[in-house]
């Protein structure tokens, strides 16, 4: 399946900053119709909401929050695209004291978070026709990193759920995307030691939507990701992306 985003309504969790914020430039530069832009914190969408105006709808959404996030999902009923972009990333190796806190919290943010936004979004998007989920993943979904042992894990989960979305989701016509960057320059990577390869967020927003137009499920977008995505294609060519149609 495929969707141009033109003319569209959109809606992105975790859209005041970094790569959410990106999302919602690209959408909008893209020729959406309306965009939901969602934060914890609808204030810090303010700069966003004075840019552009009445094209933008600021909505509370917290993907930790199941009443949150259904609240929004029953505020956008029009929407055609969601973007679960909201996610944390927490330092800490398996020595750290903090990483089963650390790996608690991320699993409810990255993996659950997830699933929450997809149980409140899916019934919208099949009444609109279908459309679009798109869940950020990373590279980190693919490997781990010792310094991010939590973070990766819960990468790890929340692309595994991703293809079981694809699956159930294709029976209502919704396409589903999974974007693995990697080390993105914003707020999140700062001081992780990727400065100086770190590309901006711009990049993953337009590769998202050019998957989008492509129908790909598979979303690598930074020079980074795609060395992962050397090694990994006919793995993910070969077995999931097939496996997926099947089902």
């Amino acid at each position: 399946m495929a969707i141009n985003p033109q003319g569209k309504i959109v809606l992105i969790t975790g859209a005041n900053r970094g790569i959410g914020l990106a999302f919602a430039e690209a959408f909008l530069a893209a020729g959406v119709s309306k965009l939901y832009a969602t934060a914890r914190k609808p204030e810090t969408l303010q700069p966003l909401i004075d840019k552009h105006g009445e094209k933008l709808v600021a909505l509370q959404l917290d993907v930790s929050d199941t009443e949150s996030v259904n609240a929004a999902a029953a505020a956008a009923t029009d929407v055609d695209i969601v973007v679960n972009n909201a996610g944390i990333l927490l330092h800490g190796n398996y020595t750290s004291d903090e990483v089963f806190d650390n790996l608690d919290r991320e699993i409810d943010v990255n993996v659950k978070g997830l699933l929450r936004v997809a149980r409140a979004f899916a019934p919208v998007l099949k009444a609109n026709g279908g459309g679009a989920l798109a869940q950020l993943n990373s590279v980190a979904s693919l490997r781990n990193f010792s310094d991010f042992t939590a973070y990766c894990a819960s990468k790890a989960a929340s692309y595994s759920i991703t293809q079981g979305l694809h699956d159930m989701l294709a029976e209502q016509g919704t396409d589903v995307v999974s974007v693995h960057p990697g080390p993105i320059a914003t707020d999140m990577i700062a001081g992780a030691g990727f400065d100086d390869i770190a590309p901006p967020a711009s990049v993953v927003a337009d590769a998202l939507i050019a998957a989008l137009k492509a129908g790909e499920f598979h979303c690598f977008p930074d020079e980074f990701a795609k060395q992962f995505w050397a090694g990994y294609e006919s793995f993910g060519r070969g077995v999931i992306e097939p496996a997926m149609q099947e089902a």
